[in-house]
């Protein structure tokens, strides 16, 4: 059985979220980091990572009792590339990684498996990545044989310089799922989520 991980980035600065770190918000009745990786959780068969960096203290109190491994990116300020550095340079015994943003609590178990699912139909050699029309969107699964090829550049790690370099290590594969293009990064989001949640639930 091809065995998959996950990467959660939940080290970002939340600038635009003003005095709140959006990943505490609250999200399906608990905090939305939580929410998110309990749905990766629920799906992969292999380790979850999570990398904190901001009131990581905070992040990890969140998390209790969840079976994920944490990874402090101490150079969380440098940029999101480099909290995915800190993520793949920890990750082991997978195949593939998701690697997922903790702001995208609209992702649910199905849209993950569709995207596994996908990546296995195509080249399981290379890096694959959700679009919709010229959007991209996340998570993004990484081969575990390209881990040591993401992590070569020590100025620009991770994926996305990367696969804009070598499009020939990329696939494209279209989603029509909203969870992988909404992320939550202004409290005006954050309420059209809200919304959005209620009336689901309302129908």
């Amino acid at each position: 059985m091809d065995s998959f991980g996950a990467i959660i980035l939940a080290a970002g600065l939340s600038r635009r979220m003003g005095d709140r770190n959006k990943l505490l918000l609250p999200t399906h009745g608990k905090p939305m980091i939580r929410h998110v990786v309990e749905t990766y959780l629920s799906v992969v068969n292999e380790r979850v990572w999570v990398v904190t960096g901001y009131e990581n203290e905070r992040i990890e109190a969140a998390l209790q009792g969840l079976d994920v491994h944490i990874v402090h990116n101490e150079n969380f300020e440098a940029g999101q590339p480099f909290s995915v550095r800190a993520g793949l340079l920890e990750a082991r015994g997978a195949g593939h990684y998701l690697i997922g943003l903790g702001d995208q609590p609209d992702l649910t178990g199905g849209d993950l498996r569709a995207l596994i699912a996908a990546h296995l139909a195509g080249d399981v050699q290379k890096i694959s990545i959700p679009y919709q029309g010229t959007t991209r969107g996340n998570p993004v699964v990484v081969p575990a044989v390209m881990q040591a090829r993401l992590l070569a550049d020590q100025a620009n790690p991770g994926c996305g310089k990367f696969t804009r370099d070598h499009p020939e290590l990329a696939q494209h594969h279209t989603m029509t799922q909203p969870g992988f293009f909404n992320d939550i990064d202004t409290p005006t989001a954050f309420e059209t989520f809200n919304k959005s949640t209620t009336l689901k639930d309302l129908t």
